[in-house]
């Protein structure tokens, strides 16, 4: 049963990446993954697709958690579906960093991903209608690899 959050990085971009590849909670860096950009230099690369957009907006990046039930999913296995949600989510246009902290509990992986995309310069909308996005595939992720899923009911 995966969890999920997202909210906007308004600043601190650089600080923000820092702590989701720390070795520590990364198994030394090998649950660390990125597309579109560089994991070490990931910040300055967001921060030069935001120039390029004519509405930049508030937001430098954005921060997705998903979170597994403990004991649910393997480090690897958590790590891949968080690539396949970031994959199916933004459509190979938003550069990306992930990263699958094992230092708790529970799994969760932590994607941050650039406020705007890299072909067109165009904002990545967070609202409602995409957060439920987000919710419904990574539900079907983790039913096609055999993870329980939250129930619908009366808390969010």
């Amino acid at each position: 049963m995966a969890i999920t959050k997202i909210h906007p990085i308004k600043s601190t971009l650089k600080k923000a990446i820092d702590y989701i590849v720390d070795p520590a909670k990364t198994d030394d860096k090998l649950l660390v993954s990125s597309f579109g950009c560089a994991v070490e230099t990931a910040d300055l690369e967001f921060e030069k697709t935001r120039l390029l957009a004519m509405q930049k907006g508030n937001n430098l990046a954005h921060h997705l958690i998903q979170a597994f039930e403990p004991g649910e999913v393997s480090y690897a296995q958590a790590h891949e579906i968080g690539r396949q949600l970031a994959d199916e989510v933004l459509q190979g246009k938003y550069p990306y960093v992930i990263t699958t902290h094992i230092d708790k509990g529970h799994l969760h992986n932590h994607i941050i991903f650039c406020a705007v995309d890299m072909a067109n310069q165009r904002k990545y909308i967070s609202n409602r209608q995409s957060y439920a996005f987000i919710r419904r595939t990574s539900d079907r992720l983790c039913k096609e690899h055999g993870l329980s899923v939250v129930k619908p009911g009366k808390d969010k």
